[in-house]
């Protein structure tokens, strides 16, 4: 476990966590209700279980990814994770702030310490893809200085993947 000391002293603290960690727990549970809520059956007959176990937990370890929860008074309340997409490039996936701790600003501070942290790893560049009934996050990535990788005034359910990307700044030593 690693502790990131770039948060501002508000009683956020920063892990760096295994999946299998018990403090990711509340992160994919969430994140399982909240896909089936807004998706359904949209991942396939699997549901929201087969889209967050696509990927093995392993590739959100290091030395190519990382997840990342945040803890406020021992209770995890926002997190994701990113993933190597190539070389140069990491994959943010499952960017999670728990239901009652939203419009707080957690988001922006879990993209703020993935991005930092991906760029500790040599990455240059962030991708993403968000789904089209999540406009939240949609607005969030546009806010944050990603660039859409589609017609931001095309019909979301039309697109399906909402793609983006954002070059990252090297982390001076």
């Amino acid at each position: 476990m690693t502790t990131t000391p770039t948060l501002p002293p508000s009683g956020l603290s920063v892990l760096t966590l295994p999946m299998r960690d018990p403090r990711v727990k509340p992160l994919l549970d969430e994140l399982a209700v909240e896909y089936t809520t807004r998706y359904g059956d949209l991942f396939g007959s699997g549901g929201a279980a087969e889209e967050l176990n696509r990927y093995p937990a392993g590739e959100f370890a290091a030395p190519h990814g990382a997840l990342l929860i945040l803890q406020e008074n021992g209770e995890t309340v926002a997190g994701g994770a990113f993933r190597r997409y190539d070389s140069r490039t990491a994959e943010l996936k499952r960017i999670w702030t728990h239901s009652a701790h939203r419009r707080r600003g957690l988001a922006r501070v879990v993209l703020a310490e993935l991005e930092a942290e991906a760029s500790r790893r040599g990455y240059r560049r962030i991708y993403l893809t968000t789904g089209p009934r999540q406009p939240e996050a949609k607005n969030l990535y546009l806010a944050t200085g990603y660039t859409p990788l589609f017609d931001v005034d095309a019909d979301p359910e039309e697109i399906k993947h909402l793609a983006f990307s954002k070059d990252l700044a090297p982390i001076e030593a």
